[in-house]
């Protein structure tokens, strides 16, 4: 559970980032040579970060997609362009390489870097199927080379203080964990000409996408494994085309349920025709509630108000209109109207509505910074890629039940090696 020689633990705050930092200063005045393999919005977005650190050069750029491609030389007139992956990782001038393609090229080309003794940093969610994320484990095992997942919650200030606060007891034992993300949009851009309609709007389609879990869910699922600490043994939900009737094949609303051998519960629902409550993780403990994207802490039992405020909040909830009911009276119980702590100073958040650049720092910047130092040192962070793993199985496994329309098992076969006490 410790981060190479250091002592500092994965999960802690600020360590991730001094860990990081620390780094950087030992990589200081050498560069990290990379191929960037997909120049659309996410890749963009890494580019614009990948430009403010010292310790990174894009000597590379590839995309099938010749306006991307041009769009991303304007920012590295210096680096080659390529259109086929394969150039790309075999130019002897990459160390790594960063993908952020469609969901079902991700596996093949990072098996094809690792093999070629490339390090790799990937987006999320790992890959399409769970054979091949298995695979993209196995050889990166093999290969002795650093493995990357766009994961950018670990390296997120208010998360790290959220979970170091739930480590230490803070909101006593946690009895629940619900993730939700909605928006209001189709999730559909504009095509140029009818046969780049796949191409471009390939989260919209099963053969490269995995719709929403794989898109959103696998960034939430994470709390399975960093809270709770095990798999859950057994998942189902129910997946629907309810609003978004536009010949798209992927569910534009889903509910999914994690169930867990200590009997907790995670969740994921996501609606994208409806906007309202945004994007939180909440965890549920017997003495508070953190909600995570925000940074507030809630507590079960908060400081008593003054007097005369406690008696104009017992008149507003009419708690003396008690009810009587089987004997012993009865209040009706709603949500607390208690304001949430914040968890820290100087929170960044974000509504959710974009996950391909968001306009505050969502860790992604750290993230990305920290591979281009493990490029260069051949060092990476333990757990990351077992983290990743994990959240792209769940949200892969999620999709299977809501399919089969049933309760399914995770599967003994895709479980690999992992500290959960780490």
């Amino acid at each position: 559970g410790t981060i190479g020689g250091s002592g500092l633990l994965l999960s802690s705050l600020p360590q991730l980032h001094l860990f990081a930092q620390e780094r950087a200063k030992q990589v200081k005045g050498q560069k990290a040579r990379l191929a960037v393999i997909g120049t659309g919005s996410r890749g963009m977005y890494h580019i614009n970060h990948l430009l403010q650190i010292p310790h990174a050069e894009v000597v590379a750029l590839c995309d099938i997609y010749q306006p991307h491609l041009d769009n991303a030389a304007k920012q590295y007139p210096k680096a080659k362009l390529y259109k086929d992956y394969h150039q790309a990782i075999s130019d002897p001038n990459v160390d790594g390489i960063l993908i952020a393609t469609p969901l079902n090229m991700h596996a093949p080309i990072s098996i094809a870097g690792l093999k070629a003794g490339k390090h790799v940093f990937c987006e999320k969610s790992m890959a399409r199927t769970m054979d091949q994320c298995k695979e993209m484990y196995d050889v990166y095992k093999e290969s002795g080379k650093v493995l990357y997942i766009g994961i950018q919650r670990l390296f997120d200030p208010k998360y790290l203080k959220a979970i170091e606060l739930i480590k230490n007891g803070t909101i006593g034992q946690i009895v629940g964990l619900r993730n939700f993300w909605y928006r209001n949009n189709d999730w559909r851009r504009p095509v140029p000409d009818p046969s780049l309609e796949k191409l471009i709007n390939w989260r919209l389609y099963k053969e490269s996408s995995g719709g929403l879990m794989t898109e959103l869910a696998a960034h939430q699922l994470q709390m399975g494994t960093w809270v709770n600490h095990s798999l859950p043994d057994y998942i189902t939900g129910f997946g629907d085309i309810i609003y978004w009737k536009d010949g798209r094949e992927v569910y534009d609303s889903v509910s999914v349920i994690y169930h867990y051998p200590n009997g907790l519960r995670m969740t994921f629902e996501s609606i994208i025709s409806n906007k309202r409550y945004g994007m939180d993780e909440q965890v549920l403990g017997h003495e508070g509630t953190l909600e995570l994207a925000q940074g507030l802490l809630y507590t079960e039992n908060p400081k008593p108000a003054p007097g005369i405020q406690q008696l104009i909040n017992q008149i507003e909830h009419k708690v003396f209109d008690n009810i009587s009911f089987a004997g012993p009276s009865w209040v009706p119980e709603t949500a607390s109207s208690t304001k949430g702590e914040p968890i820290m100073d100087h929170i960044q958040t974000h509504d959710g509505s974009n996950t391909t650049g968001a306009t505050v720092d969502d860790g992604s910047k750290g993230l990305v910074s920290a591979y281009c130092s493990s490029v260069i040192t051949g060092e990476p962070i333990p757990n990351l890629v077992e983290e990743a793993y994990y959240s792209s199985v769940l949200a892969l496994l999620g999709n299977k039940a809501m399919e089969e329309r049933s309760v399914i098992e995770f599967p003994e076969e895709y479980k690999i090696p992992y500290s959960f006490d780490a």
